[in-house]
């Protein structure tokens, strides 16, 4: 089978992978990425420590359902002149904050303390065994704010960590002063779509149907056009597969996959006090009809604006760094409501 119907057949269903949660898929074109993965790519360890992160890594003590953890994160201080502000910024399915690292550079230049979190089950992070929820991810974020002294923060949440700055932003007004979404998904309620799943079928689906081809496909998904310098991050989520940790690495994507049925953010944003900006590359395939349901979450959310770039698909932040970050920083730079 060729390279590019391997890829189309692998993304026309939920891989372990893949949040693609409808049709119209077209396969990203540019450079054309290896059929198989390359022979020097090894296993990538629970914990990521063999992929170098931009800035120091801090640890902050969690227990969820009795079980003890540490939730990873990066404090980086203001090279410009420093304005006061933090901002905080919440990572994807597939990215841990390390993905950040040119956003942190711009925000940071621009006069902000950033703080980075890997949420539990991600990156640096812990990866407990748990029924993962968004109020725990939320939870953990505010601890961390409380745990070094800041009041309030501007929230930036990518893909399903959109999800998440929607929660907190929800959950925790007097702690935000600005929330930003990011190419957010999740932006309706999976119930009416689709049948529930047993997490102990989504499970064995993960740790068996899990591949270089459909991570690959995932990925390519993100980009009207694929530049192979975005294997990196096909790289690390594989090699995750090849250590004898995969079976919980697995059954902990499993439980976090399933956050788009059983806990959907839809009615969290008629809630969202904080000023709101819903931003991202308006020819994003992950989500089916993203520009039209990005525009309903900005007209949902009661003090909101709406950028979406033509042309560009799920990840902005790589894709058009200078223009997006120039929007995010005019945002997250104006006054708070």
């Amino acid at each position: 089978m060729s390279m590019l119907n391997q890829l189309r057949r692998t993304v026309g269903f939920l891989a372990a992978s893949v949040l693609i949660t409808g049709s119209g898929f077209t396969l990203a074109q540019g450079d054309t990425p290896p059929s198989e993965p390359p022979a020097d790519w090894g296993p990538i360890s629970s914990t990521q420590e063999e992929i170098p992160y931009p800035h120091p890594v801090q640890y902050l003590n969690v227990t969820h359902f009795g079980q003890d953890g540490r939730m990873a994160y990066m404090d980086v201080a203001p090279t410009g002149n420093a304005n006061g502000q933090t901002a905080m910024l919440f990572h994807g399915m597939n990215f841990a904050g390390k993905g950040f690292e040119v956003t942190i550079t711009a925000l940071s230049e621009a006069g902000f303390r950033v703080l980075v979190p890997d949420r539990i089950g991600y990156g640096r992070s812990s990866k407990l065994d748990i029924p993962y929820n968004l109020h725990i991810f939320a939870l953990d974020s505010k601890r961390l704010l409380d745990h070094l002294g800041i009041d309030k923060a501007a929230i930036v949440g990518h893909s399903m960590g959109g999800m998440v700055a929607s929660r907190f932003a929800m959950t925790y007004p007097e702690a935000t002063t600005h929330v930003a979404l990011v190419n957010q998904i999740g932006l309706t309620d999976q119930r009416v779509a689709r049948p529930w799943r047993d997490i102990e079928d989504l499970y064995q689906f993960v740790l068996n149907g899990t591949t270089y081809q459909s991570i690959l496909a995932n990925h390519m998904s993100y980009y009207p056009e694929w530049d192979n310098k975005y294997l990196e991050w096909v790289r690390y989520q594989y090699g995750q597969t090849l250590t004898a940790e995969w079976p919980l690495l697995a059954r902990v994507r499993a439980w976090q996959q399933h956050i788009l049925y059983f806990d959907p953010v839809v009615y969290d944003w008629q809630h969202i006090k904080a000023k709101a900006l819903v931003i991202g590359g308006a020819d994003d395939a992950l989500t089916p009809n993203y520009a039209a349901l990005a525009e309903h979450v900005s007209e949902t959310i009661p003090n909101a604006e709406l950028i979406l770039y033509p042309g560009i698909g799920h990840n902005p932040h790589f894709e058009i760094p200078e223009q997006y970050h120039a929007d995010l920083i005019r945002f997250l730079s104006s006054a708070a409501l």
